[in-house]
């Protein structure tokens, strides 16, 4: 399987966010558990360009976590496949986890792999879908000796 292209967009200045190798590793991993491939843009913006996003693209009032904009596109010119893109809010992340009391890099992990497997198809809609979608988190993070997020 192709190694996946993952573009990393971070903001200057923002000291709290892992290194790009950091969330692409993370990004990998989940692309790989559910055996997929392809590749994608993981950008890291702020509370007000989030809080934009979310309600042009959700209708939702505020800033979140994380959004996943799925594309699944395969391009023409080198027969590459874009999965799409993912979008992270820095200041949501950092309170977050003061607030749930874990590191900001192992909430950033958890958020990449979340966001990730939305770009592959998992959902947490139903109860079902959230099981096995948050199965799928715990079993990568893991791999990374990050605790369940759930917990």
């Amino acid at each position: 399987m192709k190694r996946p292209k993952i573009a990393v967009q971070s903001p200057a200045g923002v000291d709290s966010v892992p290194r790009a190798t950091e969330l692409r590793r993370w990004a990998r991993a989940a692309l790989q558990k559910v055996d997929e491939a392809g590749n994608m843009c993981i950008r890291i913006v702020g509370t007000d360009e989030m809080a934009d996003l979310n309600e042009r693209f959700r209708k939702k009032k505020g800033a979140t976590n994380v959004l996943s904009f799925g594309a699944d596109v395969v391009i023409p010119d080198g027969d590459e496949r874009w999965l799409g893109d993912i979008v992270i809010c820095a200041p949501v992340v950092a309170a977050e986890a003061a607030e749930q009391r874990k590191s900001i890099r192992d909430h950033y992990a958890h958020l990449v792999v979340h966001g990730v497997l939305h770009l592959c198809g998992c959902d947490h809609e139903e109860p079902a879908e959230a099981e096995v979608m948050e199965r799928l988190e715990v079993a990568i993070l893991k791999a990374f000796s990050i605790d369940d997020p759930y917990r």
